[in-house]
């Protein structure tokens, strides 16, 4: 008579059996639960910067929906499947950056849309991922830490289309695209010297850098310095943000009781300055519980990096989740006053669908990347 085996299926009671469920769909259980309480956050908090509006946060919910679904289909391909893919990838989203520049759609100064008939998108986001995977696979198959030879190869990968996200103007998503590229080059190990003469480089071309901005980008530039120099002009949105944020204190004065923005004081209440008004409603204590999830999502990144099982996919999975980290960090410290502004949304919080896409995007290549690696070692 054989002993009962310890590897039978959960019975209903068990409280593995949802763990083991997500498991067995190639999700990582914390990352996902994480992704969806930072997702239900955001919902609560959109319905009041939004006047109650029923209709956006539906919107919000179905785009949330599609998010999710990507973030599942990828999770189920093994990376080696994508792998193969990346240099068709980056030169696709290549072309169309080179579309937009020719041909492409403009909208608020900006020249970023391209419109295939059924429905327009920005080629920009496909370089959120395509960039740090083509670094990734590039850096795979060769020594570690680069030479110099392979570091200015991967430097170029990351350069031209940062370069050509910027003349659209879109600074902020070629910031964002220009570290998710880095990150995968400090990941890699260069060489510090390397890094102290890129420094020494930039700061040398400053100058130059200043007199190729836009006059508004310039103008976000001085702000930020100065917001009191033009309190009802450019310095008005910082100025009400930070209004916002302090007026809240600790406890905050409640959920759909915020006056900032319920009075039309605070300008982009329900996309880049959305954290203002989680702040005024939920005060200190409610702004730590959302940092402290977004923390968790960070440290759950860089572990599942640190278990992946080769270079290609430690890489990638480190660069990918230090980006959603630069994605926080940026949105928070210009909605406090300690960066310029810039158009970056707060992830998974802000309204809006394209940014999200990609960054679940992203999610699940990195729950693919550890899930499968299990199934391997198995």
């Amino acid at each position: 008579m054989t002993a009962p085996s310890h590897r039978a299926s959960p019975r209903w009671g068990d409280r593995r059996g949802p763990r083991l469920l997500v498991r067995g769909l190639h999700l990582d259980f914390p990352l996902l639960a994480a992704l969806i309480l930072l997702s239900l956050a955001g919902l609560a908090i959109l319905y009041s910067s939004s006047g109650r509006n029923m209709d956006v946060v539906a919107g919000q919910a179905m785009r949330l929906g599609v998010a999710f679904t990507v973030m599942f289909v990828l999770a189920q391909i093994p990376l080696h499947h994508i792998e193969r893919w990346v240099p068709w990838l980056y030169g696709i989203a290549l072309v169309l950056l080179l579309g937009v520049l020719l041909f492409g759609e403009i909208g608020k100064g900006a020249q970023r849309w391209l419109d295939v008939g059924l429905f327009r998108f920005q080629p920009s986001e496909m370089m959120k991922l395509a960039v740090p995977m083509m670094v990734s696979w590039y850096l795979a198959d060769r020594p570690l830490p680069p030479s110099a030879r392979h570091l200015t190869i991967a430097a170029l990968i990351i350069v031209i289309p940062v370069l050509l996200i910027a003349k659209q103007p879109d600074l902020g998503t070629a910031l964002l695209i220009a570290a998710a590229g880095t990150f995968a080059l400090i990941l890699a190990g260069v060489r510090w010297k390397y890094v102290a003469l890129l420094v020494l480089a930039v700061s040398a071309c400053a100058p130059l850098l200043w007199y190729m901005l836009h006059d508004y980008q310039r103008m976000r530039v001085l702000t930020f310095l100065d917001p009191e120099r033009d309190p009802l002009g450019s310095g008005y949105h910082i100025i009400q943000s930070k209004i916002a944020i302090g007026s809240g204190g600790i406890y905050g004065k409640g959920w759909l009781n915020g006056t900032q923005s319920h009075l039309e004081f605070l300008p982009e209440r329900s996309t880049d300055f959305i954290f203002a008004v989680f702040g005024e409603e939920f005060g200190f204590i409610g702004i730590l519980f959302l940092l402290g999830i977004y923390t968790f999502i960070v440290i759950r990144g860089l572990y599942i990096a640190t278990q992946a099982q080769d270079t290609f996919t430690r890489l990638l999975s480190g660069s990918l989740i230090l980006t959603f980290f630069v994605y926080t960090f940026v949105n928070t410290g210009m909605v406090m006053g300690l960066l310029p502004v810039v158009g970056v949304p707060l992830p998974l919080i802000s309204f809006g669908g394209t940014s999200m896409v990609t960054l679940m995007a992203s999610f699940g290549i990195i729950m693919s990347i550890h899930t499968h690696r299990k199934l391997l070692s198995t």
